[in-house]
């Protein structure tokens, strides 16, 4: 995958200390990832930079929203998103991330991409169950809804009911005796 220049931060011309770095996320960042788990995104990512004399700190926060359909009725709705992420940047011999907190790069390196931990970010904030707020608090009205309650288990009991065969009943009294 390619690297969004925008998202491509040179360290080698920073000053030693804190320097913060903004970006406003869309659907855009996320069609250059090709995923399309969203209808549509407004998130803003707020960077704080700390270089340091061997290694960098970088504390990453995510707050926003983005659109998604509803697992349940499959109506669309904006899920609020927020989220924060500490990384330490170390040098070394070569290129390790295998660690989530601590990214090591080699000695010659300038510039670092934080492209694909802002998309871990913000995927990662948003629940792996998306439920509209309308079905929680029962304010929603939907088709789907209303057709799920009328196949509930809880109704089709209560219609069952009315025509039970009466030699059941016979059988019941066999455990009350």
């Amino acid at each position: 995958m390619r690297k969004m220049k925008a998202y491509t931060i040179p360290f080698v011309g920073l000053k030693l200390g804190k320097h913060q770095f903004e970006y406003e996320i869309d659907n855009e960042f996320f069609e250059h990832f090709e995923y399309d788990e969203f209808n549509s995104a407004d998130v803003k990512i707020e960077l704080l930079f700390d270089k340091k004399t061997t290694m960098m700190e970088l504390t990453f926060k995510a707050s926003g929203t983005v659109n998604v359909n509803c697992d349940i009725t499959n109506e669309p709705y904006d899920q609020p998103i927020e989220s924060r992420l500490f990384l330490v940047i170390k040098f070394g011999e070569e290129f390790n991330d295998d660690n989530e907190d601590l990214l090591i790069i080699p000695h010659g390196e300038f510039e670092i991409n934080v492209q694909q931990y802002i998309y871990e970010l913000i995927v990662l904030a948003v629940p792996a169950k998306k439920i509209h707020p309308g079905v929680e608090d029962g304010t929603l009205k939907s088709d789907v809804l209303d057709k799920l309650e009328e196949l509930s288990l809880g109704n089709k009991e209560k219609k069952d009911g009315d025509d039970i065969d009466p030699r059941w009943d016979k059988l019941k009294n066999l455990l009350n005796d």
